[in-house]
């Protein structure tokens, strides 16, 4: 028979099972890990801001991302890494803790789907209406779309914690690395119909609304470019756009995979491990995907190190 406390202040974390073996390599590697996403979004974020001809709409909007990564990798590796070396019975967390960890984290996956959204209409007005692309991608426009993609997340994201806060607890024990909105509401024995119901909605609007501006945006873009004989401009757009919807493609997947993984019990050690890794891999490999891509943020880089060379000599 399952004992019950009732709405008790302290949770436990379920957090990771490994075995003694694999219990330091995978500190070692979330630890390396949070060391590589901080250190490459911190200086991408950096660079960008400090070089001028890095000041384009698609670099600013990009610097969004970052902060994104930055904010979750905060949240989830540092517990998960003291997490890793206590016992499970130690792994406690305060009730108002677990609800902002759970926050920050849904408030980050909601707002990479509205940044991406927002990078891709860049995309679609500097291709598609070029000549009118500095007319309409003014800075007022850039804080404009930014606060409205932030904004949108804090309101949806607050209403889906909000409808899990209204509930009572009967039990104590996350079955996550770390708290989201699914493992919260699971700690209680009341009716959860309308949170699964607000949730579904929430999730598929979220998700509808980004695969169709990434659908209606790519498919007048490809338009453009099927009519246009400027290799120049196919050659340009196929590289800015193959990088945002690779990153697009990497934050979609792995999120659907981990919601689907919530629905069935049965697979939570699988669940936990692409918890993980959905925390880990987005910031991990966002920047290097622009870096790699980008020629702009690759001169920057460069004349920025033969700076510190020059310096240092």
């Amino acid at each position: 028979m399952e004992n019950y406390t009732y709405n008790s202040y302290i949770l436990q974390l379920e957090g990771l099972n490994t075995s003694k073996d694999s219990l330091y390599p995978a500190f070692l590697f979330l630890f390396f890990s949070y060391l590589f996403i901080m250190i490459i979004n911190v200086g991408i974020t950096i660079l960008i801001f400090m070089n001028k001809n890095l000041h384009q709409p698609m670099y600013l909007l990009f610097c969004n991302l970052p902060l994104t990564d930055i904010l979750v990798t905060s949240i989830v590796v540092p517990r998960l890494l003291i997490d890793l070396m206590r016992p499970p019975s130690e792994r406690l967390i305060s009730y108002n803790q677990c609800v902002v960890q759970a926050y920050i984290a849904h408030l980050v996956g909601t707002t990479s789907h509205t940044v991406l959204m927002i990078m891709a209409y860049d995309r679609y007005v500097a291709i598609c209406n070029p000549f009118h692309y500095v007319s309409i991608m003014t800075n007022k426009m850039m804080i404009k779309l930014t606060v409205c993609a932030w904004g949108v997340a804090f309101v949806l994201v607050g209403i889906l914690l909000g409808l899990t806060t209204r509930l009572s607890r009967c039990r104590t024990l996350i079955t996550n690395p770390y708290c989201d909105n699914a493992s919260l509401f699971k700690l209680s024995c009341e009716s959860v119909v309308i949170n699964n119901i607000y949730g579904i909605t929430f999730t598929v609007a979220v998700y509808v609304g980004s695969i169709g501006a990434m659908v209606l945006s790519y498919t007048s873009i490809a338009v453009v470019c099927l009519t246009s004989k400027n290799k120049s401009l196919n050659s340009k757009a196929l590289k800015t756009c193959s990088t945002h919807l690779v990153v697009y493609l990497i934050l979609t997947l792995s999120g659907m995979a981990l919601i689907t993984l919530h629905r069935f019990p049965q697979y939570t050690e699988y669940r936990k491990i692409f918890a993980v890794l959905f925390s880990i891999f987005p910031g991990s490999l966002n920047p290097i995907i622009y870096g790699v891509q980008s020629k702009d943020l690759q001169k920057a880089l460069l004349k920025f190190c033969v700076s510190k060379k020059v310096l240092a000599s």
